[in-house]
């Protein structure tokens, strides 16, 4: 009897071995295909609200649509980030249409050429320098930059290294601040 009962014991511990042995086997089989669906989705799992466009710290989420007042950034946009804060939000996008969003925005009109004193001026920030506002993520704006002010947005754009009449071609990076009324 004895022999029958430690040879029960010995297929018991080997079942258990096999079944240990097989459901290790099984996790990993399944953590490689999760890990990389979550190294693939990172940014939208990761991100506030799940929206790419969102900065770390974002108080809010914005609407597809993102614009000053009645001109929304435009069609063209690449690159977007936004960080929202207490009312606040700023938005970076690279464009080749800014002056025409400008001219929607109402800082460049036909009355106004795109580079008036009376609206904006010269940020101080020099050629090849670069900056981004704090809270705001991805790449920065690089000098030198034109400034316009409005009563509840300011704008931020690239200008050509070259000409100082122009934007930097073929697109300019803007940081669109807007400030609640």
């Amino acid at each position: 009897m004895d022999s029958q009962a430690e040879g029960s014991v010995s297929d018991g511990r080997s079942r258990a071995r096999r079944l240990l042995s097989r459901l290790v086997i099984t996790v990993l089989v399944l953590a490689i295909p999760v890990g990389g669906i979550v190294w693939l989705f990172q940014d939208e799992l990761f991100h506030p609200f799940g929206d790419a466009r969102a900065c770390d710290g974002s108080d809010a989420q914005l609407s597809d649509v993102i614009g000053a007042g009645m001109a929304p950034i435009p069609a063209d946009a690449s690159d977007i980030h936004y960080f929202t804060r207490d009312g606040r939000a700023q938005v970076s996008f690279v464009s080749g249409r800014i002056p025409e969003f400008l001219d929607r925005a109402g800082f460049a009109t036909d009355q106004k050429p795109l580079f008036d004193k009376q609206d904006g001026g010269a940020y101080a920030l020099a050629d090849g320098e670069s900056e981004l506002p704090e809270g705001l993520c991805g790449p920065g704006i690089r000098g030198p930059v034109w400034s316009y002010s409005g009563t509840a947005v300011s704008v931020l754009v690239e200008r050509s290294d070259i000409n100082p009449d122009s934007f930097r071609t073929p697109a300019a990076r803007a940081i669109v601040t807007y400030t609640s009324p």
